[in-house]
């Protein structure tokens, strides 16, 4: 029977690299002994009437991490890459005592999964590279991830930089406008704002864009630990600290020109009223991730 089961995981895998199952394939090639390969299983909702973003953006790392296994040198019958969708195996989802999705699982060849073996997305991502760590972790296959050809970003900056050389031919007689102070200072600001926002860690850790909780429906753009973010989340960080920052443009500005006293009474009361109310948003996020920060002000 253990053979029978091989061979069947086998020829799946050589039709697709990531198996789909339902409810009797799950409890027959996955959960059922005799067994001597382990297994992950994604477990996910990826039906339009799911709405749910996350699943697909998951579902589309995951498959380049099979195809890297299964197109590998390495690729034998110890390991395998499953899928289990909502609408196919509910019932494996109230077996399991499952209430959120992407979900990612590690079967082992011999006993029960431990607490390890579930994949810890909400802090980690579910980045192709973060996901074959962990498999190597917990099964010792190492999986050199390799992804398909993108050049989108090449194009992109091809065109920025066909883009300022034309502009510079253009404007080769006067050229001005490089010395320009609030432009260079726009421009770093962008830059800060992004990393300050933590773009970076979106870039290395590849977070979902949000949460929507399959019970309910309600979708979270605010993470909950201090460990993890959303990708929405530091496009709500970003804009509140570019309103801030916009707050104590205006209150310098009002300080330090001369123009009409009730104009710079107006454009220091709106800075001032920035910087207030958008710092408190601010303050209000960073207690909410570090659940015991004592200090809030006007949003609690």
């Amino acid at each position: 029977m253990l053979v029978e089961k091989v061979d069947q995981m086998m020829e799946w895998s050589s039709r697709r690299s990531v198996i789909r199952m339902n409810g009797d394939k799950f409890r027959r090639f996955v959960k059922a002994p005799p067994r001597n390969y382990s297994v992950i299983v994604m477990f996910t909702a990826l039906q339009p009437q799911r709405q749910c973003s996350v699943c697909r953006q998951a579902n589309e790392e995951y498959q380049v991490l099979a195809n890297s296994w299964r197109y590998s040198s390495a690729f034998s019958n110890k390991l395998f890459f499953t899928v289990v969708d909502y609408d196919e195996g509910a019932d494996v989802f109230q077996q399991l005592n499952m209430n959120s999705a992407p979900t990612f699982m590690h079967f082992p060849a011999k006993g029960k999964p431990k607490r390890a073996d579930t994949f810890d997305l909400q802090r980690i991502g579910f980045a192709s590279e973060q996901l074959a760590k962990w498999i190597a972790d917990r099964t010792d296959v190492q999986i050199r991830v390799f992804r398909p050809p993108n050049y989108s970003g090449t194009i992109a900056l091809a065109l920025l930089v066909s883009l300022v050389g034309g502009l510079l031919y253009l404007r080769r007689n006067n050229l001005e406008f490089i010395y320009n102070k609030t432009g260079w200072a726009m421009a770093a600001l962008c830059v800060v704002f992004a990393m300050t926002s933590g773009q970076m860690w979106n870039h290395i850790r590849g977070p979902p864009y949000a949460h929507k909780n399959p019970q309910n429906g309600q979708v979270s753009y605010i993470h909950g630990s201090s460990q993890a973010q959303f990708v929405a989340e530091s496009h709500i960080i970003l804009l509140l600290n570019a309103a801030i920052t916009m707050g104590m443009v205006l209150l310098n500005e009002a300080a330090t020109s001369k123009g009409d006293v009730g104009k710079r009474r107006i454009i220091c009361l709106v800075g001032l009223g920035l910087v207030v109310f958008f710092f408190s948003f601010l303050l209000s996020i960073f207690r909410s991730k570090y659940h015991g920060y004592p200090y809030s002000f006007l949003i609690k």
